[in-house]
């Protein structure tokens, strides 16, 4: 029990010893921990210090370079617009340099222009000069024909005017083809390169309509049910649609036959939509023909929307688009009108903006002009006034009117831009394969052209030849000179643009030919 005792006695001095050392030995620690952590916190204050020493000579070098940079950027900023200001000044020494080249050109042109209308003036006075001398010489031949022969006036008169006039014939024709040659040339040469020009930047393809359209048949029984009991169907058929339904031998096809494009159109969609349905009496006809006319009426919205669309023609009335749309089931001697306003006005545009015109303007008329054949089947008068009075109508401006009115001649053209569509409207229809024309209208047109030669003297010979697109003429040699052939050729070619009607451009030439035969025996 004592020894027990002992033990734990011994136990307990030993733990107490123990926990004594412990706490000693965690006081001596704590102390030198803080003596450390003083020690790292003054080095550590001293090396904060020193990094903030660092970073603040750091910043003040990065400022010193960023400044230096800055200068570097500004003198480089400064070199470059320098050397763009001389850059952009030698381009306006350059420019200047063409301007007054074409100054000096232009002056040039105006100096020989000035010297053409000097000689012109020369010449009327030199004519001038030689009028008052044949006044002279007739009235001294006359005085001298009453006095010697004892003749009337009238007869003296008839006498020295052939007299004179087979003198002066020549130098008078001479005269006038030298005029004609100097002014007509460099006009002539112009218009052929503006509408040549148009012509290469604008090439359009040409499909004339018939006035038929032939509707595929699943088989040949429809037939039967198109026609229909004792004809019942087929007679519903064209009374509703206006048109005349052609059944013949031709293995599933009918054809459909109407001057009106857009009721052949309806009455094709008409007869579709009866094949696909299937039945076919008045009732469901009658019926169909709704839907296809529906159709039809927005398909001519669509399509005014779109010949906007390709020629770039903005703010235009609803109701004038949809006749222009309506222009899509309307021919002219078998072209399309909706395809050939659309061309002219795009050869119009392109012809105004070679000429320096207003090519917007040019444009818009140019589409509008023949806006008059949606409605000339519903209203009297040319399709050219009924066009303007509808353009009047939806706001259009005078100008744009006057370019309807003009393109066939109804009106005087009060802005070039009206004589601009007038050519782009000739220029469209004349186009080889652009329109159909009937024999007997070809064939008179030709005997007009031959008619017109041949009132002329001295013409031996004349003939229309190329499609009626030229006239030859041949005159007798001995009493025509070449300049005569000249002032000739010219007059006839006036006479025919007063007198026919034609597409594009005809040509005259006169031919004077003379051969000298001799035999040798």
């Amino acid at each position: 029990m004592d020894v027990i005792l002992w033990i734990l006695l011994a136990i307990g001095a030993f733990c107490f010893g123990g926990w004594i050392g412990l706490f000693y030995y965690r006081k001596f620690l704590t102390e030198k921990t803080r003596e450390e952590l003083k020690k790292e916190f003054v080095e550590a204050n001293q090396s904060a210090e020193e990094i903030k020493k660092d970073a603040k000579r750091e910043a003040e070098d990065i400022v010193k370079n960023a400044r230096l940079d800055a200068k570097e950027e500004a003198h480089k900023i400064k070199e470059e617009a320098l050397t763009e200001k001389n850059r952009q000044r030698e381009e306006l020494k350059k420019t200047e340099s063409k301007l007054d080249k074409r100054d000096e050109a232009l002056s040039l042109r105006e100096e020989q222009l000035i010297k053409r209308e000097e000689q012109v003036r020369n010449k009327e006075n030199s004519v001038n000069e030689k009028e008052k001398e044949i006044e002279q010489l007739v009235n001294a031949q006359k005085e001298e024909l009453l006095r010697i022969a004892g003749m009337t006036e009238d007869e003296a008169k008839e006498i020295v005017f052939d007299h004179t006039r087979r003198r002066y014939e020549h130098d008078i024709a001479q005269m006038f083809k030298e005029i004609k040659d100097t002014y007509a040339d460099e006009a002539d040469r112009q218009a052929k390169w503006v509408v040549s020009t148009a012509i290469q930047r604008h090439a359009s393809e040409y499909v004339n309509e018939l006035a038929v359209n032939a509707v595929p048949l699943p088989s040949d029984d429809m037939k039967g049910r198109i026609i229909g009991r004792e004809g019942r169907n087929i007679r519903a058929f064209e009374k509703i649609t206006g048109t005349d339904l052609i059944i013949d031998d031709t293995p599933e096809v009918v054809v459909i036959s109407c001057f009106n494009p857009l009721r052949r159109e309806i009455a094709r969609l008409t007869l579709e939509k009866l094949i696909v349905d299937g039945r076919i009496h008045p009732a469901n006809i009658e019926e169909m023909y709704e839907k296809a006319r529906n159709e039809i009426i927005k398909q001519i919205k669509e399509e005014g929307q779109n010949a906007l669309f390709e020629t770039g023609i903005k703010g235009l009335h609803g109701e004038l688009t949809k006749l222009i749309g309506r222009l899509k089931f309307r021919t002219s001697f078998g072209q399309n009108v909706l395809e050939h306003v659309i061309e002219v006005s795009k050869l119009a545009a392109l012809m105004a903006s070679e000429l320096g015109l207003n090519v917007e303007r040019a444009k818009r008329g140019a589409l509008l002009h023949d806006i008059g054949k949606a409605v000339d089947h519903e209203v009297d008068g040319s399709h050219a006034m009924i066009g303007s009075e509808l353009a009047k109508r939806y706001g259009e401006k005078e100008d744009i009117i006057n370019m309807i009115q003009y393109h066939h001649n109804e009106t005087e053209a009060t802005c070039p831009e009206s004589v601009i569509v007038a050519a782009a409207d000739a220029l469209s229809a004349a186009r080889p394969g652009a329109r159909r024309e009937t024999v007997d209208l070809y064939i008179k047109r030709l005997e007009k052209l031959e008619s017109i030669a041949n009132e002329y003297g001295n013409v031996e010979k004349a003939f229309a030849i190329q499609a009626g697109r030229e006239l030859r003429i041949i005159v007798i040699p001995e009493k025509v000179d070449d300049a005569i052939a000249d002032q000739m050729a010219f007059e006839i070619a006036k006479k025919i643009e007063e007198e026919v009607q034609y597409p594009g451009q005809l040509k005259v030439t006169v031919i004077r030919e003379k051969r000298s035969v001799a035999y040798a025996n």
